[in-house]
């Protein structure tokens, strides 16, 4: 099997599979042991920043689950240190930002991005596309919304308030810093493509924090324009707490649309509308319960999946920490004999 025939890219493309192709998001990470070995130690962005730790993590779940596909090992904020910005991960917190932006002056701290200072992502993208063969790589970045957000709120935030107050009050102000941030998307995801990747992935994980016309009106432009800037792969659009969101972000030029669990895929189909793959949806936390609940929801999946042009088993989310590596393996098992 060559790349263009594997089934991942084809559901991407809306095209016949020989089984319905799955991967997991944060399928490299914290519920692996092997994973807990090699970051022993290691901050999270000194690993982000090291290719031989990016090539290994990024190929640990593959070799365990046997997924159509692997995703780069990296983190969304990891452009944003890149340029200079001061954040930091924090062990159970997530991205904080030092100096939150939240006026024009503080725009100046968002240079673009140039590949120079990002070499390792090129080094190991490289590196991954020699060792994955005929298994696509998918590229990723975080939306110009979601990035935002940490920027301005300092870390990450239940609801979003400061991000809100400066998109309503001030949106001269709101669009340049879009404007700002989606240059640095795309010049990430440019970096990563034309190291080789086969698809990406663009994470807006809190856009569900708004409302539909407020999306049209903030947001939709500068995600359109990102999707336009790589349309040479696949792309995959997914956000948390979209349900009501779906019809909209069908329109944003992605060829894909990931589904949290919330709406069933049938309905999420219809959201959407025609000419779309969907990605999704089994609730992560199913995976804590017995195998016997997993499989029926999984099957459940599988058929409201059907609804769709194209469907690439997901979860809703990413794979938390405390689950069991066996309950992954027997669902990838089970829905590549589905």
């Amino acid at each position: 099997m060559n790349l263009d025939e594997s089934p991942f890219l084809l559901a991407c493309r809306r095209r016949p599979v020989p089984h319905t192709p799955v991967w997991y998001m944060r399928q490299a990470g914290r519920s692996l042991p092997e994973y807990l070995r090699v970051r022993e130690n290691v901050p999270m962005l000194t690993a982000c920043a090291t290719p031989d730790l990016i090539v290994e993590i990024t190929m640990q779940p593959v070799r365990r689950y046997g997924v159509d596909a692997a995703i780069y090992f990296s983190d969304i904020v990891v452009p944003l240190k890149a340029i200079g910005v001061d954040l930091d991960i924090k062990p159970g917190v997530g991205p904080v930002v030092a100096t939150p932006i939240r006026d024009a002056e503080g725009l100046k701290a968002l240079r673009p991005l140039e590949p120079d200072d990002v070499p390792y992502v090129t080094e190991s993208v490289r590196a991954l596309v020699g060792e994955l063969g005929a298994t696509p790589l998918i590229g990723f970045a975080g939306a110009p919304f979601t990035l935002g957000s940490y920027l301005i709120e300092g870390g990450p935030s239940k609801n979003h308030d400061r991000t809100k107050a400066l998109m309503y009050g001030d949106p001269g102000l709101w669009h340049a810093f879009m404007e700002r941030l989606t240059d640095i998307v795309l010049a990430h995801l440019r970096v990563q493509i034309d190291a080789g990747v086969s698809a990406i992935q663009l994470f807006d994980s809190w856009v569900g924090a708004v409302a539909v016309d407020d999306y049209r009106e903030f947001i939709l432009p500068h995600t359109r324009r990102i999707f336009e800037g790589v349309a040479d792969v696949p792309r995959i659009h997914f956000g948390v707490g979209t349900g009501e969101l779906l019809g909209v972000l069908g329109e944003a030029g992605a060829d894909v649309v990931g589904v949290d669990w919330r709406v069933p895929l049938d309905e999420a189909a219809r959201r959407v509308g025609p000419g779309k793959a969907l990605q999704g949806n089994l609730d992560p936390a199913i995976l804590l319960a017995p195998w016997e609940v997993v499989e029926r929801r999984a099957r459940q999946i599988l058929r409201q999946g059907q609804a769709a042009e194209g469907h690439i088993f997901n979860l809703g989310h990413g794979v938390l920490p405390n689950t069991d590596p066996d309950q992954l393996l027997r669902l990838t098992e089970l829905v590549h004999s589905a």
